[in-house]
């Protein structure tokens, strides 16, 4: 069994009731921030090693590093396969900091993006400007204006004037 089957089964078997499941997700993000905290305090680009040695020097155990690999690798420069994880992995996680910046943005992960360890990578200035690109990344535009003549798009097969654009 890969590392991330072991990560998804241990969210099961630690999250069978709601109480569990929030005071999982608690104590899994409070593990994050620290580890967080660490990479962005001391700069760290580029985290390498064995798996079990990484989640080890994390104080995680390696199901939850793996949540944090799992976390991280969509804001990767490289591509990271996570089925293919294993305890004894060599993994090399190269970290875009302004994607990273912007998934936490994504989850909402306010215990993550509001840290004050981001000033190492971004001025304030920085950060509202890539807050200002996250929020455009996810407005829609629709392009395609309906005269009040057309045929209304809810199908109705009225006029928009005498349907939803009353």
């Amino acid at each position: 069994m890969s590392l991330y089957e072991t990560w998804k089964n241990y969210i099961e078997e630690n999250c069978s009731t709601q109480e569990q499941q929030n005071e999982f997700w608690e104590k899994y993000c409070a593990e994050e921030q620290v580890l967080y905290q660490k990479i962005l305090g001391e700069k760290i680009t580029t985290i390498s090693g064995k798996v079990e040695e990484l989640a080890k020097e994390s104080k995680m155990i390696p199901a939850q590093y793996m949540g944090f690999i799992d976390g991280i690798s969509d804001s990767l420069i490289t591509p990271i396969e996570l089925e293919s994880i294993e305890l004894d992995s060599e993994i090399k996680l190269e970290i875009d900091f302004a994607k990273l910046y912007k998934n936490m943005l994504a989850v909402p992960a306010e215990w993550l993006y509001t840290l004050k360890e981001w000033d190492n990578f971004f001025s304030e200035d920085e950060r509202v400007e890539l807050e200002k690109e996250f929020k455009r990344s996810k407005t829609v535009v629709n392009e395609v204006k309906v005269g009040r003549n057309d045929p209304c798009p809810c199908g109705s097969g009225k006029k928009y004037k005498k349907c939803c654009g009353q």
